[in-house]
């Protein structure tokens, strides 16, 4: 069965409008947030144990091996030659997104109560999808201090690789890997001293098969690079790696391209992440996650952290990727899965942000939240 693979895109599709309970479009979407919207899934054709195709999409003009320069290595004490203990406590939830600029504006709304309590309440990741280098280490910071604050665990989400999603569709990516280098340091600058998580470039590594081989190679040195500049910045801070989803790359191949980006030295990561943005059950995805940590290698200590924001009816049958219809929330975001090498289940995506179909694409659409929070 062919299903939607979970690509991110910033831009593009058609606007819909839902009168479920009645009320004008302007009541339906948020204002834009001070902090980047999570944004859109591409439809990218995935079938298990078979490479994907990206239909209409041009490869990128093959690049001469980019020569890697590492970033120092954190000092070699016994504490760093392990992997990070798990990160305790309770995440944080960020007081700027759009889901709370909706409910601060639009008390009296019907859905306001159901959308309040179901989503807005809930702890999400943060995005940081826009190349803007200059800013990027104080809005880093907010976050990193705001959960330093309330002795919380905020999520943040670096998506800034060069041709993110192979296409083109997404736009606003560091112009070149050196570029982005710099981008991650800056990034690294803002973390802070406390628990953080870092989902470290969703699709960066699950879809590279447009890539030539010298530019997929430079694209793993960059990840692999990124990790150890995040981790020695901050040791408290977690990294994990692009696991795509159960519905993709059979678990051995993505293992072999994770390998390759660092994902198995524990100077780099502390495992994987999968089901950014999409729909797949969280068993399957457990399965899916252990399956490829096996096939990885590394310490015993590297685990998963899975994104449960719309994954509570599951996958649709017809592969629909574009805010299909009949998903619900999945589980509530928690430090306690109770399930072996699974850290965490995460809201990476932010339930009601748009794919593009039922609202503008990236924002917060309150009908499609309703959708999905009611019981």
């Amino acid at each position: 069965m062919v299903v939607a693979a979970s690509c991110v895109v910033a831009v593009g599709a058609v606007a819909g409008a839902l009168s479920a309970v009645g009320d004008r479009p302007s009541s339906d979407e948020a204002r834009p947030s001070g902090v980047s919207a999570s944004p859109r899934l591409a439809p990218l054709p995935a079938v298990p144990s078979v490479s994907p195709s990206v239909s209409g999409s041009a490869s990128p003009t093959p690049s001469p091996t980019k020569s890697a320069v590492p970033a120092p290595s954190p000092p070699r004490t016994e504490a760093r030659k392990q992997t990070a203990a798990a990160v305790t406590g309770r995440l944080y939830r960020h007081p700027d997104s759009q889901v709370l600029d909706w409910i601060r504006a639009h008390d009296g709304d019907p859905r306001h109560e159901v959308i309040a309590s179901r989503i807005a309440d809930r702890p999400a990741a943060v995005w940081f999808a826009d190349y803007s280098p200059d800013t990027l280490t104080a809005r880093v910071a907010a976050v990193t201090s705001g959960g330093a604050a309330q002795g919380r665990v905020p999520v943040v989400v670096p998506y800034a690789i060069p041709g993110r999603d192979c296409g083109g569709h997404s736009q606003g990516g560091a112009p070149d890997l050196d570029a982005y280098d710099a981008w991650i340091d800056r990034f690294a600058a803002g973390l802070g001293s406390g628990e953080v998580i870092v989902v470290l470039e969703p699709d960066s590594v699950a879809q590279t098969e447009c890539l030539s081989a010298g530019a997929r190679a430079d694209r793993f040195a960059s990840l692999a690079r990124a990790g150890r500049v995040l981790k020695a910045a901050n040791p408290r801070a977690r990294v994990y790696f692009d696991a795509g989803h159960s519905g993709w790359n059979a678990p051995g191949k993505q293992a072999a391209w994770l390998r390759q980006a660092g994902a198995a030295s524990p100077e780099s990561s502390d495992g994987i992440f999968s089901n950014v943005s999409n729909f797949h059950t969280t068993a399957d995805e457990v399965a899916y996650d252990r399956r490829v940590l096996d096939a990885l290698g590394g310490p015993a200590g590297l685990g998963a952290v899975i994104d449960t924001s719309r994954n509570g009816n599951g996958a649709p049958a017809d592969g629909e990727w574009c805010d299909p219809s009949g998903r619900k929330l999945g589980r509530t975001p928690t430090l306690g899965t109770g399930e072996a090498r699974i850290d965490a289940y995460l809201w990476v995506k932010l339930p009601g942000e748009s794919d593009g179909c039922k609202g503008r694409p990236g924002t917060f659409t309150a009908s499609y939240a309703y959708e999905l929070a009611s019981p």
